[in-house]
């Protein structure tokens, strides 16, 4: 996530800013710029429909319209259930994060709900029972994962590194991404080699559950998987590890735009002041240069929240076999933007 400026006064607001708290003025974010702007410059742009339901502070084409990420959300608590839309608030707001990295790695996002295109069903387990879930590009969440008692529950009954709204976002649309990055590339040499790396989709997804959940991962699964779920299928392999791309380059840029510097104790000392360890805005295609600064960002920011008194923030090894996988997605990331 890039970090946003007022663009009346030009001090820091965050990215669901709506008013700048120095000086005062309507703000509001422009997806086809992706920038926050002033309410009174944008032109031909109008406050998303669901502005004062939810808090949306993106704006849409047309008054009285969805902005391009609520336009996505086809089912949805309705506007009397208060606890569904107090968590669709929530739901949504990570969603837009989602779909801003999307824009800005240049994936394609539609602009509306089409069959077979992304959308999503954001729903209350508290009306029926909802199962969390991707098919042809519709992402169901149950949002009773925007109730903290609830999701950490099952965090440690599942035994997950860590477990939020955002990451099952990303790994749900990491299922559509399948499609979008490689079986609609028509790159058959791509395809040979994700199965290769991934195993084949097209494997009993029925057989691979009930196994999975019978047996548990294999031992060594951290030497060839990003996570224990992901040796479940070769589908959740990809599914996993394109969430974790997105993890990846979101906290780079994050870094890289609040021009976070991280360096050692010789280049701390260092007479001449140089800027070394400045991050720099990752590049889809170039996952390398990446790697080499999210190592040393991921020691500082799991020495810091040591130094608080809290666990690792980023409890991973990334195993050789997976940063080739993660090399793999970087490249089908690119070709799409390309």
């Amino acid at each position: 996530m890039r970090a946003f400026a007022c663009s009346v006064c030009r001090r820091l607001v965050p990215f669901e800013a709506t008013r700048c708290l120095h000086c005062g003025a309507a703000l509001a974010f422009d997806p086809e710029r992706r920038e926050i702007v002033g309410r009174r410059d944008a032109e031909r742009r109008w406050p998303c429909a669901n502005a004062m339901l939810i808090g949306c502070n993106w704006l849409a084409p047309a008054e009285g319209a969805l902005c391009r990420a609520c336009v996505l959300t086809g089912t949805r608590p309705a506007d009397d259930d208060a606890e569904g839309i107090e968590r669709l608030a929530g739901a949504e707001r990570a969603k837009r994060r989602l779909l801003f990295d999307l824009l800005e790695l240049g994936v394609p996002v539609p602009r509306e709900r089409r069959e077979g295109e992304l959308s999503f069903a954001l729903l209350s387990s508290a009306a029926a029972p909802v199962t969390t879930g991707h098919a042809d590009g519709l992402v169901t969440m149950d949002l009773a994962e925007e109730d903290d008692a609830h999701r950490e529950r099952l965090r440690l009954q599942l035994d997950e590194p860590y477990r939020t709204v955002l990451g099952h976002l990303r790994h749900e649309v990491g299922h559509h991404l399948w499609t979008v990055l490689v079986l609609r590339s028509g790159d058959d040499a791509a395809l040979a080699e994700a199965r290769a790396l991934f195993g084949d989709e097209r494997a009993d997804y029925g057989a691979a559950l009930d196994r999975h959940y019978a047996e548990g991962p294999p031992a060594d699964w951290a030497d060839r998987h990003v996570s224990a779920y992901a040796t479940m299928h070769p589908a959740e392999d990809w599914a996993e590890t394109t969430a974790h791309y997105l993890h990846v380059w979101d906290a780079l840029q994050t870094a890289a735009s609040f021009r976070v510097s991280v360096a050692g104790p010789e280049q701390v000392a260092d007479p001449a002041g140089t800027a070394a360890g400045r991050i720099a805005p990752p590049v889809p295609g170039r996952f390398a240069e990446a790697l080499e600064q999210w190592l040393p960002l991921s020691y500082a920011l799991n020495a810091l929240n040591r130094s608080l008194g809290h666990g690792d923030l980023y409890p991973f090894v990334l195993a050789p076999a997976v940063l080739d996988k993660l090399r793999f997605v970087d490249r089908m990331v690119a070709g799409a933007a390309a």
